[in-house]
């Protein structure tokens, strides 16, 4: 159809109810560009799914694919009565697509919904060479998640990641129904913060510490720290208080104390052990508080045992137990 010829169209939208009127679309034409607009304008402008872009002639037809066909004359296009070509699609990737046309490459969004979004319009609009680049990336891309943690279900499962782990142990042993008494007012918000917590440092400290989720432990809420297969610290945060003659479980959260035992536990993040006299200091101690001889010691110098430091929340579970002056 040629420009001398175009026909004013009139449209109307196609979804109403009975009870509302039909309402009146733009009046639109219908013809081909080259008559519409002539070949003399440089600049067009293109309103996509009510987003307006302004480009040239010269990047439209640039590359085969259905704006060519729309802008060389070859297909029909839609124009408003303010000069616009409307194309009913979805505005939020033309951007990328004009970029494609014009530059003949153009860099993918973020996230794999983003590309198949683009691949859609790509393939709409006929742009072989971006849909073949759309392909290539989500064929390639699959997505890693950003930290993977373990939920161990048995004893022999905990024991064996954390005696094959190269890296130091954070487990956080969480089993609300653990429990024969009735929780506090604040229990619940206390053990959902903990929860919360393991799952920043999960983040903050991922590739440098293995974390480990327990749903089967003994424990309430508890905290446990490895490094070199050993067990360092344990923070406990349950507690056994009374109210109204009846006794209650209370969830404590020491936020503090769990970031300390964290950081200590990167102390054994290098292999070999960096420095033993101030590993020592953090995860051992003499037998007993005399000194010996080397005789009486053996050749070995002083006998090490393991210390575990285990934290628990100290709570009183009566006025008569607390000492004077609190």
């Amino acid at each position: 159809m040629s420009g001398d010829s175009c026909l004013p169209q009139h449209h109307t939208l196609s979804h109403s109810t009975s009870s509302a009127p039909l309402l009146a679309c733009p009046k639109t034409k219908t013809c081909s560009y080259r008559g519409a607009v002539g070949l003399g304008n440089k600049y067009v402008r293109i309103n996509v799914g009510g987003t307006l872009f302004y480009t040239t002639l010269q990047v439209l037809t640039r590359l085969d694919s259905m704006l060519k066909a729309m802008f060389s004359g070859k297909k029909e296009v839609f124009i408003d009565k303010d000069g616009w070509i409307l194309i009913d699609r979805n505005g939020k990737h033309f951007g990328s697509i004009l970029c494609f046309l014009r530059d003949g490459t153009v860099s993918l969004p973020k996230g794999r919904q983003a590309v198949q979004e683009l691949l859609a319009e790509a393939k709409y609009y006929l742009a072989q060479g971006l849909v073949e680049l759309c392909e290539n990336s989500l064929q390639g891309n699959t997505e890693q998640p950003l930290c993977v943690i373990p939920v161990v279900t048995s004893s022999k499962e905990e024991e064996r990641l954390i005696q094959s782990s190269t890296k130091p142990v954070v487990k956080l042993v969480y089993n609300r129904s653990n429990n024969k008494y009735s929780y506090t007012s604040n229990s619940d918000d206390n053990l959902l913060k903990n929860i919360e917590l393991f799952d920043r440092l999960s983040l903050s400290f991922n590739g440098r510490v293995l974390f480990i989720k327990d749903v089967i432990g003994d424990e309430i809420c508890c905290w446990s720290f490895y490094g070199q297969s050993r067990k360092l610290a344990e923070v406990c945060c349950t507690s056994i208080v009374y109210a109204t003659e009846k006794k209650q479980t209370k969830v404590e959260f020491p936020e503090a104390r769990i970031y300390e035992e964290t950081l200590n536990t990167l102390l054994y993040e290098t292999m070999p052990l960096p420095d033993n006299s101030l590993l020592e200091a953090t995860r051992r101690s003499y037998t007993s508080c005399g000194s010996h001889s080397e005789e009486e010691e053996g050749p070995g110098g002083a006998e090490l045992r393991e210390r575990v430091r285990r934290i628990h929340i100290k709570r009183y579970s009566t006025y008569e137990e607390r000492p004077m002056g609190h």
